[in-house]
């Protein structure tokens, strides 16, 4: 069953699982699950639990619950595809990785794009820095009510996207832009999910596409650096010079879709793709 805010693209019996990040939707993979279904794979986007409503819907809700989203997404998409790959933006990138490590003989290959362990990025404030202290206060019962706020340029280099995005941001309906901040609690749940994620690293087996912006505002090629230490299996960096976090959506998206396409195919053995033409860095 799909949720009102996933989406399913039909394709051949090669599968890709989308997973969005932490407050965001659905909506921030749909470019990128057009790219793929359009080299032929079968895409689904999930909604992560207490996502895409309010504030109390996702306070309501922890890193377990969103897993065990993943985790139903997962076995849904396997009974319509022989191979299943996993994307994940962000948060997402850690859940991708935990179902990668779970299911090292279900998960063929994981897509880590702008992977997010710790909130280092250029544009974070220092007292954001400092959320790494949250998983106490969550345990003390302090600030429930208390949210960082998003700021420009909302992981995007394209100025027109933002524009838009921030628009959709205020507005009511979090199904399209997702919340205008992070609650605390929930960061909190996310740092938890890191430290475990960290953990399970070495347990990753599959080949792992890390794509992460050069200048990401968010989270700093830091992260990148440790998922590529971090796995067992075989991993290749894709760095992208033109994008910020959110490069699912940025102006390096179809370069994105591309050459996770190609790395897929490679993985589950399907005719080599066309190089594509654009300003990345692989190492």
């Amino acid at each position: 069953m799909i949720r009102p805010s996933e989406f399913l693209l039909e394709g051949d019996r090669r599968g890709v699982l989308l997973i969005h990040g932490l407050t965001g939707t659905p909506a921030e993979m749909r470019l990128l699950g057009r790219g793929l279904n359009r080299a032929g794979y079968t895409v689904l986007g999930v909604q992560l639990a207490g996502h895409c409503g309010d504030v109390d819907d996702l306070l309501a809700t922890g890193w377990r619950d969103w897993y065990a989203s993943v985790e139903d997404a997962a076995d849904r998409l396997r009974e319509r595809v022989d191979h299943l790959f996993v994307g994940g933006l962000s948060m997402g990138a850690l859940l991708a990785l935990k179902l990668a490590a779970d299911r090292p003989r279900q998960v063929a290959g994981v897509g880590v794009y702008g992977a997010t362990f710790r909130y280092d990025g250029w544009s974070i404030p220092w007292t954001a820095r400092l959320s790494f202290l949250l998983p106490w206060f969550k345990r003390l019962g302090i600030g429930r009510g208390r949210m960082f706020m998003e700021a420009p340029p909302y992981g995007l280099r394209d100025e027109r996207l933002r524009a838009q995005i921030s628009a959709a941001m205020q507005g009511e309906d979090s199904s399209v832009a997702g919340l205008p901040g992070n609650p605390w609690h929930s960061l909190a749940d996310l740092y938890l999910l890191s430290a475990q994620v960290r953990r399970q690293l070495p347990q990753v087996t599959a080949p792992c596409l890390v794509a992460h912006a050069s200048e990401d505002d968010v989270a700093s090629l830091r992260n990148a650096e440790l998922v590529l230490r971090g796995v067992s299996g075989p991993s290749e960096l894709l760095r992208l010079e033109d994008s910020y976090h959110m490069i699912t959506i940025d102006k390096q998206r179809r370069l994105l879709a591309e050459r996770s396409a190609q790395f897929f195919d490679a993985v589950a053995g399907a005719p080599a793709r066309p190089a594509a033409a654009a300003s990345a860095v692989a190492a």
